[in-house]
């Protein structure tokens, strides 16, 4: 992982921005001059088996040999590469997106309890198609074993049922595979289809320097960084252990991905110009949305087990906001005439930061990169 580097994304900008100093209580702001900690040269997120850069560049070289592009009617639209692809549907576009759980079933299983990964599943998978403004509107899942539980396939049946619900989503179908030697324990994923008119799909293409950033509450870890959030837990601590809140980390690392079902309504009503789904690469997700740099200067406060992660694991700010979502698992960017209007139809939103004119990704002054 590169190291952090102070930099001015844009002079007359950073000249009025603020530090970082709002970024949690009871953390010192970050003044211009200030050493700023770096991350070791090998991440905690690395060390806990899973590298961000190494992976970018295995998708890059995955990408660069899908060649083939469909001949006839319904071709793709776009280039691979943003949150999901679409196609060609005469007056619509549909859209495909395709996720899955990750090793947050993993604490599903320590836990023993499977009733909310099926909301995670759907979560992740409808939150890359609101990005765009498509429509969720029907489903598949993808069950992987190395052996099957009546019990576990229950419990991960009603969460996938309520994340349905939420999302106003069929789920029409699936798949079972029971894979011993390949899979060891229990893989949840799935994929989702989405329409929309295609004048009214949002890329991105329409930001500008100046736009204002929105962001939107997460429910915590979501699904995301749990490789990293598992190995701090497991070396520094105990699921069982309580946070201030009264909850057990278990059960925070638990909660399910909200699913932002309310962007099609805002998108009704307000002018956007663009949408990020934070997950995995945390403020690294922004950069696909535009050619123009994204600074965070005035952050959602993040959720007590961010910082108990942070502490207990000695990481850095700059790999906490490239690993996790830190409290902000949805953002809207908008021209500054539309902030109002965001700000009244959603719950929680706050003013994060705004669209810079150099391409990057920026923790007030802090790059992530």
């Amino acid at each position: 992982m590169s190291k952090t580097v102070l930099k001015k994304p844009a002079a007359k900008k950073m000249a009025a921005m603020k530090t970082i100093a709002k970024k949690t209580a009871g953390k010192k702001p970050v003044a211009k001059k200030t050493p700023v900690k770096t991350a070791p040269a090998k991440s905690a997120y690395a060390q806990a088996g899973v590298d961000i850069d190494l992976e970018a560049t295995a998708i890059k070289a995955l990408i660069k040999s899908l060649k083939y592009r469909r001949k006839g009617n319904y071709k793709m639209v776009g280039a691979v590469g943003h949150f999901a692809g679409l196609i060609d549907f005469g007056p619509l576009a549909l859209a495909l997106t395709t996720d899955g759980v990750g090793t947050k079933m993993l604490v599903a299983d320590q836990q023993e309890d499977w009733t909310t990964v099926g909301i995670d599943c759907i979560a992740m998978n409808v939150n890359d198609l609101y990005v765009m403004n498509m429509e969720p509107v029907s489903f598949v899942d993808y069950i992987a074993t190395d052996k099957l539980s009546m019990e576990k396939m229950a419990q991960i049946g009603k969460g996938l049922n309520e994340g349905a619900k939420q999302a106003n989503i069929d789920i029409v179908g699936g798949e079972t595979a029971s894979l011993r030697g390949l899979v060891h324990g229990l893989d949840l994923a799935g994929a989702c289809l989405g329409v929309q008119e295609k004048k009214k799909i949002i890329t991105g293409e329409k930001i500008r320097p100046g736009n204002k950033i929105v962001g939107i509450p997460s429910t915590g870890v979501h699904s995301n960084g749990l490789s990293l959030a598992r190995r701090v837990v497991e070396k520094y601590g105990s699921y069982d252990e309580k946070l201030k809140n009264k909850k057990t980390l278990g059960a925070e690392l638990l909660t399910p991905t909200r699913i932002y079902s309310e962007v099609l309504k805002v998108t009704a009503k307000c002018t956007v110009h663009g949408m990020c789904h934070v997950t995995g690469g945390g403020l690294l997700n922004f950069k696909r949305l535009s050619k123009y740099g994204f600074v965070i200067d005035n952050p959602i406060k993040p959720p007590e087990v961010f910082d108990w992660i942070q502490k207990k694991g000695d990481i850095s700010d700059e790999e906490m906001y490239r690993t996790f979502n830190m409290g902000m698992g949805y953002a809207y960017v908008v021209p500054e005439k539309s902030v109002a209007c965001v700000l009244k139809m959603v719950k929680g939103a706050k003013v994060v930061g705004e669209v810079v004119k150099e391409p990057g990704a920026w923790l007030g002054e802090i790059e992530i990169t």
